[in-house]
């Protein structure tokens, strides 16, 4: 059966060559904004990594990546990335970057596990970034501040939308509640955690959901992050309430990263102690890698929200079962 949820009475905003002109406008709009707001310079980024290198981020830890040998490099395996974010912070020390200045690429990436339904694809597409910061910046007042300038980012890109395509029905507040995750199973201790977003949100439209990735009382997880990229104590991620799916609706995933000393509390949380014999791993913890702030803005997802779209297959082009299909094509929404 399809994961596709169908809003009743739902129609597109706008037409097909709309939504291209359209999702050109959000794309090259937001990534202005974004960039004068945090001080970001565009990068190459690569596809794929070694995976001997410890670069490629291994999300839930039981993803599996799309891997390929190249005959022509002795046979050596590479595997498509999940997102960028070590590869990153090893780019802002390889390039030269200072404290204050960041970077920002088109990250694209295969997760040939993804569970498919309206939010999620097998295609990932992503504006990645990544800035240098001071020890004194490696606390939540900095993170926050952060915060806020992506969401005024997005709300600016909406506005300029709006005046060229006014039928758009989507609205976002700029004010952003800030939560941790152990403050909302303290809410909804009786909910899972997407339950315990979906109704948070209801009441707080714009929200940060803090704190990420670590145990909480209840001795679950809230969602899981890698343990040597992010500090658990230090992330987060931007999500809206999305009307047109009537759920919480996640945009990024951020935070300040791990310094030597959470690197290694981390993972030996996760037993993956043995990671530090990878060069990145000991870049961090030999100081070698400068410390850094970080994220990962979907640019489908965002796309979606600001068109008030219900699929994300409405705004890119991807592979999607045969029921899937079905269902949106009764339903009169097109798939890319």
């Amino acid at each position: 059966m399809s994961k596709t949820m169908i809003p009743k009475d739902y129609q597109s905003p706008l037409g097909l060559y709309q939504t291209q002109d359209a999702i050109d406008l959000i794309k090259k709009q937001f990534q202005t904004s974004l960039t004068n707001a945090l001080n970001l310079k565009r990068v190459t980024a690569p596809l794929f990594v070694d995976p001997t290198t410890g670069l490629n981020d291994d999300l839930n830890g039981i993803e599996r990546p799309v891997s390929f040998d190249i005959p022509e490099v002795a046979g050596k395996e590479a595997e498509v990335v999940h997102s960028l974010a070590k590869w990153k912070r090893n780019a802002l020390y390889q390039y030269g970057f200072s404290a204050g200045e960041g970077l920002y690429t088109d990250m694209n990436a295969i997760r040939r596990d993804e569970i498919l339904d309206n939010l999620h694809s097998v295609y990932v597409d992503q504006w990645d970034w990544e800035k240098i910061i001071t020890k004194e910046q490696r606390n939540e007042g900095y993170l926050k501040e952060t915060v806020s300038s992506i969401v005024a980012a997005i709300c600016d890109t909406l506005e300029i939308l709006k005046e060229k395509y006014p039928q758009i029905p989507v609205s976002l507040s700029r004010e952003v509640t800030y939560v941790t995750t152990q403050e909302l199973e303290d809410l909804y201790p009786d909910l899972a955690p997407k339950e315990r977003e979906n109704l948070f949100l209801k009441q707080h439209p714009t929200t940060f959901i803090m704190q990420i990735g670590g145990l909480l009382k209840s001795g679950q997880k809230h969602d899981g992050r890698a343990p040597d990229y992010d500090d658990w104590t230090l992330n987060g991620d931007i999500v809206f309430y999305n009307e047109v799916l009537d759920c919480a609706f996640e945009v990024s995933s951020m935070g300040i990263r791990v310094d030597a000393d959470a690197m290694k509390k981390q993972l030996e949380k996760e037993d993956c102690i043995q990671r530090l014999n990878y060069p990145f791993h000991q870049m961090v913890t030999d100081g070698t890698l400068p410390l850094t702030m970080g994220g990962g803005i979907g640019q489908s997802r965002l796309c979606m929200l600001l068109l008030g779209k219900a699929h994300i297959g409405e705004v890119q082009v991807s592979l999607w079962d045969e029921a899937t299909k079905s269902a949106c094509e009764k339903a009169g929404i097109s798939l890319l």
